[in-house]
């Protein structure tokens, strides 16, 4: 069976994905320097399931070459955020790319192969705002037109946010290496992703944000196009994610080099204010949403994946609806609620 590190293990998608590949019976590794929060709730996840995380910053060059041999590394690891201050910037690019470029480095040495996790955000925020965005006709109409959704090809030019930045070039990076040492990859790039375990953040976890707000009966804002609340995501579960990705470590050795956008697609899209009032329907609590009309630069409208590709290359499709997206979710809250208070604000 193959031996798998997983860099980011303690996060969120990391954590997930390393529990079902050993319940699948591979051996698997952790690796990640348990800088976020929540990060300490994970690692004892996967103490119960006697996987071993290596307490290393992706960063430090000598310590990533001195890891043991793995057949594929999944690169899960980054600083996710759409909005980064200058005096950040540095860090964003040193972890999300510099990194990348350390578990490349390993993999020449090894001869592993790599499955990197990149994001919709390296398509271009200008083109994407180009769709059209009028809430008046649009909502139903733009998740029913194939031209909204967003395929591999996609205009990439900038401007992106740093972080979508940092994953382009990363991207780009592992196609290097394969062309120049032979390294055979794939490359994700992944929509919104939930799911239990997902401490809600607006950059990635709006829908645990959004229900834990609820659970705790605080305020929310709609930001940004006119505050109404009218911006639009396609959700993917995170266990529809994990399958995905054993098909591709099954396959890998038939199916390389080759970049898939994944995501919950045209079915599983969602519009802020129809979660509130899902949001209400499962918590049974009305909150205060406030409006900001201001739109950040690094915001855009609407995003739903194309999984045309995916689906013809794996025959995968999410399973999991955003209704039972948004209950697994609450009830994982409401279970481990006196945990998640020192986590979540």
């Amino acid at each position: 069976m193959k031996k798998i590190l997983i860099t980011g293990g303690c996060g969120f998608i990391g954590s997930n994905i390393s529990i079902f590949l050993k319940e699948k019976k591979y051996t698997v590794y952790s690796l990640d320097n348990l800088s976020r929060k929540g990060s300490s709730l994970n690692l004892s996840r996967l103490k119960k399931y006697n996987i071993q995380n290596y307490k290393i910053d992706i960063q430090d060059t000598k310590k990533i070459l001195k890891l043991p041999k793995f057949d594929i590394i999944l690169d899960c690891s980054a600083l996710v955020e759409a909005k980064v201050k200058k005096e950040n910037i540095k860090k964003v690019l040193s972890v999300n790319f510099f990194g990348t470029n350390n578990l490349l480095l390993k993999c020449v040495k090894d001869k592993s192969k790599i499955i990197f996790f990149s994001t919709s955000r390296v398509y271009s925020i200008k083109s994407i705002n180009n769709l059209v965005f009028n809430r008046k006709k649009l909502i139903k109409k733009i998740i029913l037109k194939e031209k909204h959704l967003i395929n591999e090809k996609f205009d990439m030019s900038s401007p992106l946010s740093y972080y979508g930045f940092s994953k382009k070039i990363s991207e780009e990076l592992i196609q290097e290496y394969s062309y120049s040492f032979g390294i055979k990859y794939l490359i994700n790039r992944f929509g919104v992703i939930s799911g239990p375990w997902q401490f809600g953040k607006v950059e990635q976890g709006f829908l645990s944000l959004w229900l834990w707000k609820h659970l705790t009966k605080r305020k929310l804002f709609y930001k940004g196009f006119g505050g109404k609340g009218f911006q639009v995501r396609d959700i993917l579960h995170i266990d529809d994610l994990c399958k995905i990705i054993h098909l591709q470590i099954k396959q890998i050795n038939k199916i390389n080099n080759q970049i898939f956008n994944i995501g919950g697609g045209k079915n599983n899209s969602i519009d802020l204010k129809s979660l509130t009032y899902l949001s209400k329907k499962i918590t049974k609590n009305e909150i205060i949403i406030e409006s900001k009309k201001s739109t950040d630069i690094s915001d855009i409208p609407i995003y739903i994946s194309n999984n045309k590709k995916v689906t013809q290359y794996y025959n995968w499709k999410p399973i999991k609806k955003i209704s039972e997206i948004a209950l697994d979710v609450y009830k994982w809250q409401l279970k481990n609620f006196s945990s998640l208070k020192k986590f979540m604000k």
